[in-house]
């Protein structure tokens, strides 16, 4: 039998250690793995748009190493806070389809 994971983390900090982050995402953009992360409250989550990978090409780690895939995606919460709670879940499992 096949399985498939989604890992959800919640956060409300920023990345201390960018580059270990990048290059644990690499190596598991080789298992059968989704990495969801919300970002609650007011911290500066720029470095979570990064691991995302949605801008210019696969994330890489510091080493040059891509991605196999893009399997993180980063969702601000505030940016949903007065929506209704189905635009948040539309919105954090929106590339799980393009993953598997």
């Amino acid at each position: 039998s096949q399985q498939y994971f989604v890992l959800l983390i919640v956060t409300d900090g920023e990345i201390t250690d960018m580059a270990e982050t990048r290059a644990a995402i690499v190596a598991a953009s080789r298992l059968p793995l989704s990495l969801i992360i919300v970002g609650v409250g007011a911290a500066d989550f720029t470095a979570m748009e990064v691991l995302d990978g949605d801008g210019g090409g696969p994330l890489r780690t510091v080493a040059g190493e891509p991605a196999t895939r893009d399997i993180v995606q980063f969702v601000p919460y505030k940016q949903f806070k007065q929506m209704p709670k189905e635009a948040l879940a539309r919105a954090v499992l929106a590339e799980i389809p393009q993953q598997l």
